[in-house]
């Protein structure tokens, strides 16, 4: 089964860790979340994977310093859920999926020790 890499094409981040996948021959898939967004049950098992939605969101990005402060505090799972639904831009890049396993981010030695090269 091919990694799946979620992430936003125009993210530098994504494009690293696409380049680094490609380079090392780690067949993958590239995944748009603007355009295809993510089902609502697939960001809950993200965030269960992940250890909680605080760990699934960037709250460094200016989508989440422009929200309004009510909409910075969901507490149920749908709340998150429609909260990434109108604003993908919020979820952390890449998220990396490779079979049961799901990472966010990328770094050279993380991605190094994940897929053995």
């Amino acid at each position: 089964m091919a990694v799946i890499l979620y992430g936003l094409p125009t993210c530098d981040t994504c494009k690293k860790a696409r380049n680094w996948l490609t380079r090392f021959e780690v067949v993958h898939d590239f995944v748009d979340y603007r355009t295809s967004p993510v089902p609502a049950a697939t960001l809950k098992a993200w965030a269960e994977a992940l250890g909680g939605w605080e760990k699934l969101i960037n709250k460094a990005s200016t989508t989440w310093r422009t929200l309004l402060p009510q909409r910075k505090d969901p507490r149920t799972d749908p709340e998150w859920t429609l909260l990434l639904k109108e604003y993908p831009a919020l979820i952390k890049r890449p998220v990396v999926v490779d079979g049961d396993d799901v990472a966010v981010g990328f770094s050279d030695n993380a991605f190094k020790k994940r897929f053995g090269k």
